[in-house]
């Protein structure tokens, strides 16, 4: 993109259905172009595909990409299967979190940086940053990309950026009140413990001057009681945002807080209903296949992302991109089905964040025979589980298992967090046994 101002950014937003296609199909074409012969992986997956395209619809006639492809070979390997250059062209070195397998190597070169920074400007822009705001980056700065690109993007927009790796907690709260941060990036889960240490220490984070809050890395930042909870506490704004390693940044949060904007100049989004597997009608619940559109040298094609959502296409307004409804609401593999009804762990995350005495819960899953049954732990200062069980059957239709935990036992997550143990295919139980 080349550093696009942010008149640019609104124009490209505000694009119709048919004027975006066009600036989607050329980028896609270009893209195509560059792959062959360069791409081994993609120059064979896609030999047989047309090309150039002559339009969008042609695209259902190239292969969907999956992980399980990009990681084949050896544990060892020292680039993803999906690599256009030699590794003397590569510049920035990440790998995803491992928390569905082993980490993936994820290579990109300058200019491919340099767009993961120019799709970061959209994100800045819903969240309101400017060059006037100092925003601590609270995460490791380890391989995990995590805030990487947002901490180059700020630095592009020429705010000031305070790396927060490598403190524990109570230190961060001490650097964002020494230099007087506006803004602060993080993940959900980690916003809502640096509020429990805060209490532990009688620190009003509301005096803090912390106005502006981005999170990732979990679906929280879309679920309505953990964002209010987060914006209560900190007396800030929560923007959301979505990406990942392998694909690059594609969502952010839209200035009503209904859902997650997909960058739709960058990425080409599609959607396919869970229920029948063709193309999802608007509101559907439905698979994300995205195709990247500006990062040649590690790219992917109609990536399968696991990623389950809602769609529905804005006809109005200044941001026309597709709006994902409730953000991001599971994974494919999450989605449990319980007594017939389909239960994400964000929706009974939804319902938790609701009680203010939850300070803490951890949800299990396991079989019986053929059906998921779930177990949900919380620490909750009423000391009173019996009135969370009875709103989530009100409200999920099911009765739940809901179990004391005692406090400071649950796990705390600086970084993704870990609360949905998912034991289906591991730790099944046999009709008319207990749960331990």
């Amino acid at each position: 993109m080349g550093n696009p101002s942010a008149e640019y950014r609104r124009r490209l937003e505000s694009l119709d259905r048919k004027a975006l296609a066009e600036h989607q199909l050329a980028k896609l074409n270009d893209l195509l172009a560059t792959l062959s012969p360069a791409n081994k992986f993609y120059t064979e997956k896609l030999a047989s595909s047309p090309q150039p395209l002559e339009s969008l619809d042609q695209l259902a006639e190239l292969p969907f990409t999956t992980k399980e492809e990009l990681i084949s070979g050896s544990p060892s390997l020292p680039m993803p299967a999906n690599r256009t250059w030699p590794t003397e062209q590569y510049v920035r070195y990440h790998q995803t979190s491992g928390t569905r397998g082993r980490p993936m190597p994820v290579y990109d070169t300058a200019a491919d940086w340099q767009w993961w920074v120019d799709c970061w400007q959209f994100v800045l822009d819903a969240a309101e940053i400017t060059s006037n705001d100092r925003a601590l980056m609270a995460f490791s700065f380890g391989p995990f990309i995590g805030f990487w690109s947002a901490h180059d993007a700020l630095l592009a927009r020429g705010g000031l950026s305070i790396p927060g790796g490598g403190m524990n907690s109570l230190a961060r709260l001490d650097l964002l009140q020494r230099t007087g941060a506006t803004a602060l990036f993080c993940t959900p889960t980690y916003a809502l413990h640096l509020v429990e240490v805060a209490d532990q220490h009688k620190i009003n984070l509301a005096h803090f001057g912390v106005r502006k809050i981005v999170v990732a890395g979990e679906p929280g930042g879309s679920v309505p009681a953990t964002r209010t909870r987060i914006e209560k506490a900190w007396n800030a704004r929560v923007t959301d945002h979505s990406g990942a390693s392998e694909v690059g940044p594609w969502g952010y949060g839209d200035r009503q807080h209904s859902g997650l904007h997909v960058l739709e100049s960058e990425f080409i989004a599609e959607f396919f209903s869970v229920e029948t597997g063709k193309p999802a009608s608007e509101g559907e619940l439905s698979h994300l296949v995205l195709t990247s559109l500006g990062r040649h040298g590690m790219p992917v094609v109609r990536y399968r992302t696991g990623d389950l959502v809602r769609p529905r296409w804005p006809k109005e307004g200044s941001n026309r991109f597709v709006l994902l409804e409730g953000g991001v609401l599971g994974r494919t593999d999450d989605m449990m089905v319980v007594r017939g009804v389909n239960i994400f762990p964000s929706s009974i995350e939804q319902i938790l964040r609701s009680f203010p005495e939850v300070v803490e819960f951890r949800l299990t899953a396991r079989k019986r025979g053929e059906m998921d049954e779930i177990v949900i732990e919380v620490e909750d200062h009423m000391q009173d589980p019996k009135r969370i069980a009875e709103e989530l059957q009100l409200r999920l239709g099911l009765k739940v298992d809901v179990r004391l935990a005692s406090a400071m036992s649950l796990p705390r997550f600086e970084g993704k967090g870990a609360r949905f143990v998912d034991l289906r295919d591991t730790d099944p139980i046999k009709s008319g046994e207990t749960q331990p």
